[in-house]
């Protein structure tokens, strides 16, 4: 099986989950070829990717004169499936607003999109998978119709909710269209979408990357952390504020925060602001390999995600998965589909988004209460391993695709 793989950065180190399905899939014995719309602005530097980094092909790294010529190329090889493609983003226009932003950028998509359809024949590829439901998925599909190919695509988040253009099309047109929750299937069928084309496509951990930390000699310290881009949707700021509440009370936490972004300075003011600079550590980004050691300091993982002033917010961020894996109690919020891997009380606890007094109040009954903590973190990792792993949703992700690319032959 002779597949290829397109997302909106590759390999890049927001996005581990991706790659770390290719890598999956290239030990399960798939041949996998690299497509990426853009050079990651991060790249990941983690030694395995060495294949990657060197062998993904970026997009909108080439010329719009190499464009139009693969544009050429397509058009006098395949003019019947041009012409049909053609119709079908002059239909997708129509749907967007002839005028509109994104209207004009989907010209522009179908025309890389052609480029890439000549690299897909070339390669002798069977299958695109996508993720993100958006650009990627814009180009892809156009691609994989010149190219006469199946794509299926891993939907996420703000690619559903911020920028989910066209959703009902690109999944009537896909041989499967998955997403990484029961809540974005459902919002995917509310749209219209055909049901029996959606599927649940979890983004897997690796379990024995993220083996259970030995505390042996870990001496608790009250220490929690979290990891993410330093964004709005992540929620850093209420947990900020929780630290600093919990100051008032006189029950001092030290916080880890791993991760960069845009935020960073805003971030470091506010703890500036709420006199918390010296319980607030800020780490910068870290490599995906440097995470375990990262999660071996904590007593405690701490993510209080919410819906960012654009709409957009996160699936189930894997990091959560890796720190339960880890054997962290987690506190995360109630959104989108965090619910369906840290069940409340079970494993983990839940708080509203931009709640920092419950925030506060979470993080003190957690570190406050060792026999909670302990059910947590038992019943929180069986939940990842059971429902999670990267293995079986892998597994699970290659059967659809022989499925596809055998219903298209």
């Amino acid at each position: 099986m002779k597949i290829a793989y397109l997302a909106p950065e590759l390999p890049a180190l927001s996005a581990t989950f991706v790659y770390n399905e290719i890598l999956e899939l290239e030990e399960q014995g798939v041949d996998v070829q690299y497509f990426s719309v853009h050079r990651p602005a991060s790249i990941a530097t983690d030694h395995k990717l060495e294949a990657m980094r060197e062998n993904t092909r970026y997009l909108y790294a080439q010329s719009k004169l190499t464009a139009l010529l693969a544009n050429i190329s397509v058009l006098l090889q395949k003019p019947v499936a041009y012409l049909s493609v053609l119709g079908m983003l002059l239909a997708d226009i129509v749907r967007l607003g002839v005028v509109t932003r994104t209207a004009i950028g989907q010209v522009m998509r179908f025309f890389y999109g052609a480029y890439l359809a000549k690299l897909l024949c070339k390669q002798k590829v069977q299958h695109l998978h996508i993720h993100f439901a958006h650009v990627p998925t814009d180009i892809g599909m156009y691609a994989c119709k010149l190219a006469g190919i199946p794509y299926s695509v891993t939907s996420h988040a703000n690619d559903l909710f911020e920028r989910g253009w066209l959703i009902k099309q690109k999944v009537e047109r896909s041989a499967f269209f998955g997403s990484i929750s029961a809540y974005n299937i459902k919002h995917i069928e509310s749209l219209g979408a055909p049901s029996d084309r959606l599927v649940i496509t979890r983004c897997g951990v690796d379990d024995r990357i993220f083996p259970p930390i030995d505390k042996t000699h870990h001496i608790a310290a009250n220490t929690i952390g979290g990891i993410g881009r330093l964004v709005e949707k992540k929620g850093f700021d209420t947990l900020i504020k929780a630290v600093a509440v919990l100051k008032q009370r006189d029950y001092p936490v030290t916080l880890k925060l791993a991760g960069g972004g845009p935020l960073e300075q805003e971030l470091k003011q506010l703890a500036i602001a709420r006199d918390v600079e010296e319980e607030v550590k800020f780490l910068g980004p870290l490599a995906h390999s440097e995470v375990p050691a990262y999660l071996s300091e904590l007593d405690a993982f701490v993510l209080p995600c919410k819906t960012d002033s654009n709409g957009d917010m996160d699936g189930i961020p894997v990091v959560l998965m890796e720190a339960m894996l880890s054997g962290l109690p987690v506190i995360t919020t109630r959104l989108s589909g965090i619910p369906e891997l840290v069940v409340d009380g079970y494993s983990g606890l839940l708080i509203e988004p931009e709640d920092e007094m419950a925030l506060a109040n979470a993080i003190q009954q957690l570190l406050g209460d060792a026999e909670l903590q302990a059910r947590l973190v038992k019943d929180g990792a069986a939940h990842v391993a059971d429902e999670f792993s990267l293995r079986t949703n892998v597994q699970r992700l290659m059967a659809l695709f022989e499925k596809a690319i055998g219903d298209s032959q």
